[in-house]
């Protein structure tokens, strides 16, 4: 019997905001979008509940690829498609991006020289071929290499770190071309079981839909353990995420929708302020967020806060008549959502009011690091 051979790609694992992915070249991966699926999946161990056989963490967070190449685009340094890799299912997502790992692009671009370095700060700018939008990071640079040591802290990440600065430039209407996809500040669902979820849909860096902790029997304020504990909650969450892809044309069915699509649209339950715990048991007092915010990712509560969650999230919180808007503390320039991990200030600039309204730009502090650079082995097939 012939020797198994077995092949390796460049890979690197980088750590972004509160999730990790593996990074890949483009020009390293097959051409053909079924191979490259099937090496993804190879690479990751999925499908299997452990993905013991390969890269991926059994974790929604860290079971993620981004693909990158420098870009001819006019005033674009690199393009970034983002996966969303089935930890279950042969199935990879690219329907939406992630904006945590999107915070990793800049210091992977400019580590493997597909962006010059600049002291103090390098300023990469990123097409996201997932949402076809604009994202500038500004990476703080040192002698020609990255900043990681800082004192930067964001809530689900041990430690510090340099704080690298997402710029994500008019990231309304990302999937379906509007900020408000069915024109309506709120929707109303019809469950299965005859209730009528008032739903704000909002397209922003990713669709996501929001609905009233209240309205659905929650308090806001539940961590993961709780939520996924309650196979009721989750199934009814599922069906209204199900039901805004259907109201949206996604799909034929509401039922199909989880077949077909996975990380959009999410779907988010919101709380007035209100003290609460965190994963970590540490306490957060009312005074310092303006939201509860939970939002679930694959079927599952985010442990922290999805920034193409928070994207929305911000955006909503400025559009009269909305969910979020009507249990937001009011702000000016930012939001404070309370999350699992603790809390997640986001800056927010827009222009006019009702139809005149404009989403100009959302900011996040994030902080990066490169965890491992190296190859990523599986038998040939």
């Amino acid at each position: 019997m012939p020797a198994v051979q077995e092949s390796s790609i460049p890979c690197t694992i980088m750590r972004g905001g509160t999730s990790k992915a593996l990074f890949f070249l483009d020009s390293d991966l097959p051409a053909d979008m079924q191979q490259r699926t099937d090496f993804l999946l190879r690479a990751f161990g999925s499908p299997d509940i452990r993905q013991v056989d390969g890269m991926g963490g059994a974790d929604p967070l860290t079971s993620k690829t981004a693909i990158i190449r420098a870009s001819k685009m006019p005033g674009v340094d690199v393009e970034y498609t983002f996966g969303q890799v089935s930890i279950t299912e042969p199935f990879v997502d690219m329907a939406g991006n992630c904006g945590n790992i999107s915070s990793a692009v800049g210091p992977y671009a400019i580590d493997k020289g597909l962006v010059a370095a600049v002291d103090p700060v390098t300023s990469v700018r990123i097409f996201n071929t997932n949402t076809k939008k604009m994202i500038v990071a500004d990476v703080p640079v040192r002698d020609g290499r990255v900043v990681t040591q800082g004192t930067y802290k964001i809530n689900g990440v041990p430690g510090t770190g340099a704080e690298i600065k997402m710029h994500f430039v008019d990231p309304g209407g990302a999937i379906t071309g509007k900020l408000l996809p069915t024109g309506n500040v709120i929707d109303k669902i019809k469950m299965e079981n005859g209730q009528a979820v008032d739903v704000s849909i909002v397209d922003a860096g990713n669709l996501a839909g929001f609905v009233s902790a209240k309205q659905i029997g929650l308090r806001g304020d539940e961590l993961p353990v709780e939520i996924e504990s309650r196979a009721d909650v989750l199934a009814m969450l599922e069906e209204i995420r199900a039901k805004i892809s259907e109201r949206l044309g996604m799909c034929g069915n509401w039922r199909e929708a989880y077949q077909h699509y996975r990380t959009n649209p999410k779907i988010a339950f919101v709380a007035a302020p209100a003290a609460f715990q965190t994963i970590q048991g540490q306490q957060v007092e009312a005074d310092n967020i303006d939201l509860l915010a939970r939002v679930m990712a694959m079927g599952r509560m985010h442990k922290a806060f999805a920034i193409t969650a928070a994207i929305p999230t911000a955006a909503a919180s400025k559009i009269p008549g909305s969910v979020v808007h009507a249990l937001c503390r009011t702000s000016s320039s930012s939001v404070r959502i309370g999350h699992p991990s603790g809390i997640m200030t986001v800056g927010i600039t827009t222009s006019g009011d009702k139809e005149n309204f404009l989403l100009s730009e959302v900011v996040v502090g994030r902080t990066a690091r490169k965890l491992m650079d190296g190859h990523v082995f599986l038998p040939e097939a």
